[in-house]
């Protein structure tokens, strides 16, 4: 297992060319420390473990890695299906001319939805696939506690979590951010 980066965790998921609406997520926080815990799962791609905490209220410091190649039977049940949350990743637009496509994109779409009966859950998908999201979907989270499907996976990735937990603590450390700051 190789631990990197939060960012280059997501960077994978971002390129991965998995159908963008198969992921679903689990996330809360962190047990026992400062920060959140969060799996990322596709069934094609696999399940990605990530450690995060707010250096301050402007940057985002974290550590996680692959811990399954694919989602088998026995993690299927431990991520959210449809009606629960929703989450989307997005990659920054590269120029003016793409992020006004989009925007010109996501108001067609916005206008369709005020002038149709729809679902919440329709309008999200409209929006990521206007936005061209690479990876979206279901997200079981909990920003006061821990969902039971995350003590789950953090049970069955435990070498995982002992080994994230301690690169996040040193960055904790190194950064000397204190226990009372979250």
């Amino acid at each position: 297992m190789r631990v990197r980066d939060w960012q280059d965790i997501l960077e994978d998921v971002v390129e991965s060319n998995a159908d963008p609406d198969g992921w679903r997520a689990v996330s809360g926080d962190r047990r026992g420390g400062v920060g959140e815990d969060m799996f990322l799962g596709h069934p094609s791609v696999g399940v990605y473990q990530l450690k995060t905490y707010a250096k301050n209220p402007f940057e985002v410091r974290g550590v996680g890695s692959q811990v399954a190649r694919r989602i088998d039977d026995d993690l299927d049940p431990l991520f959210p299906e449809e009606g629960s949350g929703r989450f989307g990743v997005q990659s920054p637009f590269e120029s003016e001319d793409e992020a006004e496509n989009a925007a010109n994109e996501l108001e067609e779409v916005l206008k369709a939805h005020a002038d149709a009966p729809t679902t919440p859950d329709a309008l999200f998908d409209d929006v990521m696939d206007a936005l061209d999201s690479p990876a979206f979907g279901p997200m079981e989270h909990d920003q006061y506690g821990r969902p039971d499907g995350l003590d789950e996976l953090t049970t069955t990735f435990d070498e995982a979590e002992e080994l994230l937990d301690a690169e996040l603590d040193d960055l904790v450390d190194d950064d000397d951010v204190g226990r009372g700051f979250q």
